[in-house]
């Protein structure tokens, strides 16, 4: 498969070949899925707490005596049927992070991939220098490339001060490096743009 390359204003700029084998079968489906539910999984901090009725501040005297007053049996302050009391079988703190073997990932980042290439979704710059670090200046390039639409992932080849300070305020535009970017991101954006030597470091990954 070649894909065309563009400059920053739209016009052609030579081709790309994309040297991983691009998945045209239904295969790397369930890899997809798997993928993605360990990120999510992997981004939630787990921080949820809840006392139990040994945690509960207060004293450990019992409300009143056992017999008597014509109320109900209490013996603590803490009981779960008291407002203020523990909480039964409560959330603790805990780990929500899956493990993916690096095969699964693998082949849940070229399935993701080929299925934007094949929607045409994938934009290939041959750079992507800014004059400045201005966000009217990257959202001019956005609309040079026509991805100003919609959400757009931009995916450059390393850390670019002037790209990220343009960027940090533009809605719906995310910035990732070639060789960071995973399957989640792939699949999130409306409009995938790559620099041609992101694109080669994604495509390093690939390979077999």
């Amino acid at each position: 498969m070649k894909l065309a390359i563009k400059d920053l204003k739209g016009n052609p700029a030579g081709e790309l070949d994309v040297k991983f084998e691009v998945i045209e079968t239904g295969r790397g489906t369930q890899a997809v899925h798997d993928t993605v539910v360990a990120f999510m999984a992997g981004r939630r901090s787990g921080t949820a707490s809840a006392k139990t009725m040994g945690e509960v501040n207060g004293t450990g005297k019992k409300p009143w005596r056992q017999k008597g007053t014509g109320r109900a049996r209490a013996g603590s302050f803490a009981s779960p049927l008291w407002r203020g009391g523990g909480v039964v079988h409560g959330p603790k703190p805990r780990d929500f992070s899956k493990k993916v073997n690096k095969k699964v990932s693998k082949l849940s980042l070229r399935k993701a991939l080929s299925e934007r290439l094949k929607a045409g979704d994938v934009l290939v710059v041959d750079d992507l220098k800014l004059a400045a670090p201005k966000t009217k200046e990257f959202v001019g390039v956005l609309r040079g490339l026509g991805v100003d639409g919609g959400t757009t992932l931009v995916v450059v080849s390393g850390a670019d001060d002037s790209v990220e300070r343009a960027s940090r305020n533009v809605l719906g535009v995310g910035l990732a490096t070639g060789t960071s970017v995973n399957t989640y991101e792939l699949l999130r954006y409306d409009k995938l743009v790559f620099t041609k030597e992101a694109f080669a470091q994604v495509d390093a990954r690939l390979v077999d």
